[in-house]
């Protein structure tokens, strides 16, 4: 059952007014190295239930007379044709996305950084259309010796090698597509060039996971570790926090295991270092804008189980490996909890049984749970959503929503013109179905209004279901788990 635990709006005054104040902190120019996802922050959104995706970025637009966004791309990245799992694009397409997805909002997209530039032909191609598009680019190149060779890096050859990145305004967000963009070194190299011009300026950290405030092994803290299992990040007690103010906060690894060199980058461009410990760099106020703890906690850990299913299926697929299943099974046990702790799982596999066929369950915001199964004209996910809208409206379950006059035709038309061998509507099909009969009926229209009740809701699926289903039912705002098998003892899954 969904319930509200975080408070989304006093997040949003509260984060920009303490962004503020650290801008003021460095004299009035801050570099903010904004890691995770700043559009589309579902992971957020899921363990933290009332905090909305677009949160940040709602943030940053109280601060847009004061911010330029400066967008990171690692040009190896863009030789390899990098894909962003959740969107399947590209991260190069995906510059083009967040440069127009700010601007409409009205954020200035001040530059574009190439980093880790070597004349790549892809990255080059890559500079021209954005120099065409009118986008200002610059490069930055790999340092010898990073991030150890200290010399190197704050040095004429190292720093002062890459291009200096004019900017106007006073919060410089640094952003980018995906990880190991090189943000941080954007960030420090841009001090390191601001310090010989005579420009005050610092630097600062916005990662949203793990929570500085919240226990190490808090559920929302572990949730994050759950799903940068593929990444080894674990989530650590700042030792620099903790000897520097007897005060227990949390960090993860890696922003652990650079600080040295970040403090000694900071002192060797400024003379001092600001910081005394990784939380310090953070601005991160999440943490003070929970509002029921054990709503999160009910929250991050359906997260948890959801990751281990999402690793089972994509080992399935191919494309993730038993390591990170293990890592899973583990992060499950340190949060207490099995997949039995997702009740819709255990519904499921209990109706794939029974039936012989694959089936699916989905949980109601109310807890109750309805069962879709596979039938000659509708696939399991599609028979569950036509429960669920049933079961929330009211109507009886022997009343038929969609007319065999509407069924019939689409399914001879997907078999017989188009070549399908699948006659069974998906959910895509079955809502535009549903739609139409809505225009005369009132029954299917009443079922149609209960559409938006199924954000947040629950459902798992006995077989691994198409890449399409999964994205209509994410559209929806369903959160979907499937058990790592095919339908079909086939080779290809298209």
């Amino acid at each position: 059952m969904y319930k509200i635990g975080f408070d989304n709006e006093k997040y949003i005054e509260m984060q920009s007014e303490h962004i503020r104040r650290r801008i003021d902190q460095f004299g009035g120019k801050l570099y903010l190295e904004f890691g995770g996802k700043l559009f589309d922050d579902y992971h957020a959104a899921r363990v933290l239930p009332g905090f909305a995706p677009d949160s940040k970025v709602r943030m940053l637009t109280q601060l847009k007379d004061e911010a330029e966004i400066v967008i990171v791309i690692n040009a190896n990245d863009i030789e390899k044709n990098k894909v962003r799992g959740d969107l399947g694009i590209t991260y190069d397409l995906d510059v083009l996305r967040l440069i127009d997805a700010f601007r409409s909002l009205g954020l200035l997209v001040g530059s574009v950084v190439l980093t880790r530039w070597q004349d790549q032909p892809a990255a080059l191609k890559f500079q021209t259309r954005l120099e065409s598009l009118g986008v200002c680019v610059y490069r930055h190149y790999s340092i010898p010796g990073y991030p150890s060779e200290i010399d190197t890096i704050v040095s004429d050859e190292g720093y002062g090698k890459n291009e200096y990145i004019e900017t106007t305004r006073s919060l410089v967000v640094v952003t980018a597509p995906g990880p190991g963009s090189g943000k941080m070194a954007v960030c420090l190299s841009q001090l390191y060039h601001d310090n010989k011009r005579g420009i005050q300026a610092g630097y600062a950290k916005f990662e949203t996971f793990p929570i500085w405030n919240l226990p190490l092994k808090h559920p929302v803290n572990v949730a994050y570790e759950a799903a940068t299992a593929d990444l080894n990040d674990v989530n650590m007690i700042d030792p620099f926090h903790l000897e520097a103010y007897g005060q227990t906060t949390v960090n993860y690894n890696r922003d652990i295991e650079i600080f040295p060199v970040v403090d000694a980058m900071f002192r060797r461009i400024s003379g001092a270092s600001p910081y005394k410990s990784p939380t310090d760099m953070g601005v991160n106020m999440a943490g003070n804008c929970i509002v029921d703890n054990d709503a999160v906690c009910a929250a991050a850990k359906d997260e948890i189980v959801r990751r281990y299913y999402s690793a089972l299926s994509n080992q399935r697929k191919g494309n993730g490996g038993a390591y990170e299943v293990e890592k899973l099974k583990l992060i499950m046990q340190t949060a207490g909890i099995d997949v039995d702790y997702r009740k819709v799982v255990e519904v499921a596999k209990e109706k794939a049984q029974v039936t012989g066929k694959p089936a699916t369950a989905l949980e109601l915001p109310d807890g109750r749970i309805v069962t879709g199964k596979t039938s000659r004209l509708l696939g399991a996910a599609s028979a569950a959503l036509l429960n669920a809208l049933k079961t929330l409206a009211g109507i009886d379950d022997r009343i038929d929503l969609i007319s065999p006059e509407i069924l019939e035709p689409i399914t001879n038309l997907k078999v017989g013109l188009l070549g399908s061998k699948n006659p069974r509507l998906h959910p895509d099909e079955l809502l535009i179905a549903l739609s139409i009969c809505a225009v005369h009926d009132s029954i299917a229209a009443a079922a149609t209004a209960q559409l938006s009740n199924l954000r947040h809701c629950e459902m798992h699926s006995s077989v691994i279901l198409s890449a399409n289903d999964e994205h209509t039912l994410k559209k929806l705002g369903i959160n979907l788990t499937c058990e790592p098998s095919y339908e079909t003892k086939r080779l290809f899954h298209g």
